[in-house]
């Protein structure tokens, strides 16, 4: 009834058209779109980025490390604590230029490449520290020995706000999908190498030296050391090819800068930038919240720790860094085994046990260290370290999953910088003042846990990224052989829907 008469074949015709428009949205894939990196090439590129960030930390945790006796050479008028918070003051001053350093050096690196712009972080921040250690003291030259330290920090602050970002885009841009968790995992296991080697060389310094002869020029020798190293690391990061996932996106470009970067027409440095909040705005604000909890805990214990245990609870300077070393040797053990858990149970569950556990052991573990036996304070650092073994094995995975490939280095660097400069980097110097203002030397534990729910929120929020390829990637993976698999796999599912 009032049924109009179909032509003859219309309706396999229009099944036929469906069927094309689908396949035109959804393309089969093939071989040829695949990312296949040689395991040996993947190792390589990720042992070159791992030990130009190690030597990277090195310099910026040489520091850390000497903020007592630098308080002394640079401050030396006002009490104890007056110098240890103007110590930290500088080195907080260096992570407010760190975001200048995302603005610049991420959407550089998204233009002419990933790997120049890594080489040209490692020459300042090389530069930086070892001048540091060049610096005349106040009693040579008066104010302006602070006012150098002021702006070779400055220099160390710019430099690394292209260096996470870019190392951790390039390890997951050369990783197989199914890997990325494990082989990330290893530039944290590069910082911590870094830290371990600036803590061991400050404390073989402190054994040796008296105090007198530490103040007078052994405080320089960390620094001036930091000039041959940064030379290895300059040497490593050029010799590395630019990443699949980047070459291929300049291929695609069709526009590619004569350096081979994928720069759109018309493109310029303020108009990506725009680009970037006006369209990642809301993964912006994820990392921001993902990066304020893992830093807050990170700086907290790595940083922070051996000044709570000099200044606070009466350990002196060595004893403070060797249990810190013997943490941290602890974390490195096991960092490549967070990697390959994330890979296979997810990174949402791991990253949230790392927040849950600052959430819930802080306190517990800071009344631990409050005993002041040397087995309690061991056992309140290992409950922080591995819970913070859980962030650093993972959070290097998931934060280049959060932005697509043509913006990732410049978004990942500004949410990154952003949130460290506004909560990382300030973590020393607030929960120093704090301690001073209300006289309760818990406060390092409230404000980890005040991190720590923050953190539990934005994991909460994040989308499971594990064992897929990077947004505006192609899938990425160790073999041919796995290529054809998946390229089979995906056409028998295709043909199932269709």
């Amino acid at each position: 009834m009032g049924t109009e008469a179909r032509e003859p074949g219309a309706e396999t015709r229009h099944h036929h058209l469906r069927r094309a428009v689908r396949r035109r949205r959804n393309p089969p894939l093939r071989r040829s779109d695949i990312t296949v990196t040689e395991q040996g090439l993947v190792r390589r590129a990720v042992k070159a980025a791992a030990l130009g960030n190690a030597m990277e930390w090195f310099d910026f945790g040489i520091y850390a490390y000497l903020a007592v006796t630098l308080g002394k050479v640079f401050f030396p008028g006002g009490s104890d604590t007056a110098q240890l918070l103007s110590s930290f003051a500088a080195f907080a001053v260096a992570f407010l230029v760190r975001p200048l350093g995302g603005f610049f050096f991420g959407p550089l690196g998204d233009r002419v490449g990933r790997k120049k712009v890594l080489a040209l972080t490692m020459v300042l921040m090389a530069l930086g520290t070892f001048c540091i250690g060049l610096i005349p003291s106040y009693a040579a030259i008066g104010l302006w020995a602070p006012v150098l330290l002021l702006v070779f920090r400055l220099v160390q602050g710019f430099s690394t706000g292209g260096e996470y970002g870019g190392a951790s885009t390039f390890i997951a841009e050369y990783a197989p999908d199914r890997k990325r968790g494990y082989y990330g995992s290893y530039l944290e296991f590069g910082t911590l190498g870094g830290y371990i080697a600036a803590a061991g060389l400050v404390t073989v310094l402190e054994l040796l030296l008296s105090d007198a002869e530490m103040t007078s020029w052994g405080w320089r020798i960390p620094f001036l050391v930091a000039g041959p190293l940064g030379l290895v690391g300059v040497y490593l990061r050029v010799r590395l090819e630019e990443t699949p996932a980047f070459q291929k996106a300049a291929d695609r470009q069709g526009t590619a800068a004569e350096d081979g970067g994928p720069r759109p027409a018309g493109s310029t440095p303020r108009g990506e930038v725009k680009r970037i909040f006006a369209e990642q705005w809301r993964m912006l604000l994820l990392g921001i919240g993902l990066v304020a909890a893992y830093n807050i805990t990170n700086y907290a214990l790595l940083t922070y720790m051996p000044t709570y245990l000099t200044d606070e609870m009466g350990y002196d300077e060595s004893h403070g860094l060797l249990v810190l070393l013997g943490t941290m040797a602890v974390m490195m053990a096991v960092i490549s085994r967070v990697g390959h858990l994330n890979d296979r149970f997810g990174r949402k569950p791991l990253l949230m046990a790392g927040m849950l556990g600052f959430l819930f052991l802080s306190l517990p573990a800071f009344l631990l260290v409050k005993q002041g036996s040397m087995a309690a304070v061991i056992g309140g650092m290992l409950m922080l370290g591995l819970s913070l073994v859980c962030l650093l094995g993972t959070m290097s995975a998931s934060l280049p999953a959060l932005f697509p490939t043509p913006v990732r280095y410049g978004a990942l660097a500004i949410s990154y910088n952003l949130s460290v400069s506004l909560f990382g980097g300030t973590t020393p110097l607030i929960v120093t003042a704090l301690i001073d203002r209300t006289g309760n030397d818990l406060m390092p534990a409230y404000y980890t846990m005040a991190a720590a729910l923050v953190g539990v929120v934005a994991v909460s929020l994040m989308k499971e990224t594990a064992r897929r390829p990077l947004k505006g990637s192609p899938p990425s993976v160790a073999t041919h052989e796995e290529a054809r698999r998946l390229a089979a796999e995906q056409y028998e599912g295709q043909r199932s829907r269709h």
